[in-house]
Parts: C-alpha cells; structure tokens; sequence
C-alpha cells in the first residue's frame, strides 16, 4: 500500500511529486469535515454515516473527529470497523436481511436498532434478541414506486405500505420501540425525493394506531459527477423534509434520522490515474470499471476530471472524445460513451477524476491483479 509521508496541497501536486503508476485515491480530510457540518448543522435530526459508502479507517477516523456519533452498519464487518474507534457509538444496522448469526454478532457487540421489511425478518430477530426485546429499536422498511434515483433500492427491499402496518403494529405488540424507514434510492437527483414517502409514513403509523420513536429518511443525497450546479444543494433537502415531515406528522414530528453515504464522503477524495498507452482515439487508463470507475458505466458518467503531463502541466488541448478503456484484458472496462479529453493527452500523463471518495474503494476488485496503491492525504481534493 503507498504510504504517503505527508499532507499534499492537491491531488495534482501528489501526483508530479510521486510519480505513482498505480492508481492512488487523495483523501481530505477538510472538505470531508466540512460536509459533515453541512449535514450536522443543517439536517433537522441525527445524521449517521453510512459506511458501506467507503470503509477506509481514515474516512471513519476523520467523521468521528468532525462530530459525527452514530453510524449506519450493513454486515458484521462494518461493526467490526467502527468498534475499533468507537466501541460505545450507536450503530444502526439497517441491512433488511441479515442471517442469524449475523443479528447474534451484532447483538453482541451492543446494536440495539435494527430493520426488517417482511414478517420472517421480523421474526428472525425476535427470536435470536430474546431478553432484549425490550431494549430493541426495529424499524420497518417501506418501499414506494417511485423512480428517480441512480439506484432502486425498492427492487430488492421494503415492505408494501399494507405490510408495513401489519408489521408496524407487531412490533409495538412485542414491546419493542417501534420506528419506520425508508430509502429514495442513491443519487436522486429531485429535491423533494424524501416528501412522498415522509408523507405515507405518516399514514402508515396512523393506520397502525403507532406513535413512531423515530422516522429514518435514509440517504439518496447527490452529489455533482458533471458540471457544478447540476444538483440542488443538500440544504434544499433538508428544507424538503423538514417541511414534509411537519406537513405530514403536524406538531408529533417523531425525531428524524438521515444515513448519508455518498452525499458525505464523495467530494473528499479524488482518483489519481495513469494514462498507460494513447492508440490514436482510444486512451488506456490504469484504472477501470473493476477498480475505482466502477459506477461510471451504473451512472453512465465519467466523473469531473483534469489531465496533467508527468511534470505538472494541465493540458490544454481541444476536448475532444475518446474511447476510455482500463488496464484488464477484458473488453467490458470501458467507460461509458466517448468521454471528452484533451487532443493532447498522452502516455504517462496523469488523469485525475474528482468526486470518487463514494463506492471508489468501496467497490474495487483486484482483477487481472491491478488494484488501487491505497490512499494519499491532501488538502483539498480538488484536482489542483
């Protein structure tokens, strides 16, 4: 793993300075604490990481500094994580599915809030939480059909809002404190993506006769991969639901809970890439679809990038499209479409995308044996 031996003003300058020829991820910690403001300021409730967004101890490290308390956990080793440097913080282990042995590990490692979006989940954790059902928060997943995110996360989970009652009102029964959740989906790019479904959260406690302990908003907060201003600003969220949920609840707004992962942790890392060979319109990066680019074909977007010579110089050539594959012998890591980059662009020359500190190392593989060298500081994570 490259150990940098130092802060670096910029992904730029780390790059003329170390001359890496694997790709290497710039984190900052400054505009990652500075998006943690945003939303501990600005967020009507408590704002918990969700961590699947980028595991890297350092990104943990630096949210605990910036104030951030609570997070949001999805399999035993997101535990195991966030207990190494915070072993009292409250831990919300909303993945609806999760297998018995997994809810007993969490139990033992002192998570008391979880979710289920169907009856045997339910059950599941009644079960394997005997003598602590007292003590347990489970929420209830709903989904709505709604489009408009990157990802439909309603596909795969959440109950219908007839279930959700059902199962709203069995855990109020078993004793347990009753809350709802939900998840827009990652990306969405409306502001008001939260309000419909805040809305029926509402009608679902009122049909199930269930005064709510908490309402989760999930995450689904955007960020800008093209030109700045392309996305509403996340206060025009938190507007949104601030506004839906006392529309909706009136004066028993039950507290609010959000679980950004993009939205927190995209904007403070960039991606140093290579430029290994230039094959008249078809540019080789050291870099792909099964490393840090995996989203680009999902989003179908090249994220923000800049090209620089070895020694520093920005390119300045007419942009012009490409065809961008990465490193592996296989013919499916290419980017989407026919990215523009400088006419000038050659080999060795450095292109740095910006905005890639969400499911970048999150998501990458070692196929082929190529794999990111690990992580560098910065003080910005702009590209220069």
């Amino acid at each position: 793993m490259f150990q940098a031996p130092f802060v670096y003003d910029a992904p730029a300058q780390f790059a003329v300075s170390a001359q890496p020829e694997a790709p290497v991820f710039c984190l900052s910690h400054g505009v990652l604490a500075a998006t943690a403001a945003r939303f501990l300021e600005g967020f009507p409730g408590l704002t918990t990481y969700a961590v699947k967004a980028n595991p890297e101890p350092a990104v943990v490290r630096a949210l605990l500094h910036a104030g951030v308390t609570a997070f949001d956990v999805a399999s035993p080793e997101e535990i195991r994580l966030v207990r190494a440097f915070a072993p009292e913080a409250p831990l919300h282990y909303h993945n609806p599915v999760k297998s018995r042995a997994e809810i007993r590990f969490a139990l033992s490692e002192g998570v008391r809030v979880f979710a289920a979006d169907c009856p045997q989940e339910l059950a599941k954790i009644l079960e394997e939480a005997r003598g602590l059902v007292g003590e347990l928060e489970l929420s209830v997943r709903f989904r709505l059909p709604i489009a408009g995110a990157a990802y439909d996360f309603g596909s795969k989970f959440g109950a219908d809002p007839e279930q959700a009652v059902e199962l709203l009102r069995a855990v109020a029964a078993v004793g347990a404190l009753p809350s709802l959740t939900f998840h827009p989906g990652s990306q969405c790019l409306v502001a008001t993506a939260h309000a419909a479904y805040i809305r029926k959260a509402a009608e679902i406690a009122r049909e199930a006769g269930v005064s709510l302990h908490r309402l989760n908003v999930g995450g689904g907060f955007p960020v800008s991969y093209g030109e700045p201003g392309e996305v509403a600003p996340l206060e025009a969220y938190f507007a949104s639901i601030r506004a839906a949920a006392q529309e909706a609840f009136g004066a028993a707004v039950p507290p609010l809970v959000c679980e950004p992962g993009r939205a927190m942790v995209a904007e403070a890392c960039a991606l140093v890439t290579r430029v290994k060979l230039v094959r008249g319109e078809t540019v080789f990066l050291n870099d792909g679809v099964y490393g840090g680019l995996a989203e680009a074909p999902i989003l179908k977007i090249l994220p923000r990038r800049r090209v620089i010579s070895a020694e520093g110089v920005e390119r300045s050539g007419a942009p012009q499209p490409f065809t961008v594959f990465g490193p592996t012998c296989d013919s499916l890591d290419r980017m989407p479409g026919a990215p523009l980059l400088p006419a000038d662009v050659e080999e060795g020359d450095f292109v740095i995308f910006e905005g890639l500190g969400a499911y970048g190392s999150a998501t990458t593989t070692r196929f082929n044996g190529y794999e990111a060298a690990g992580y560098a500081l910065v003080s910005t994570a702009a590209a220069r």
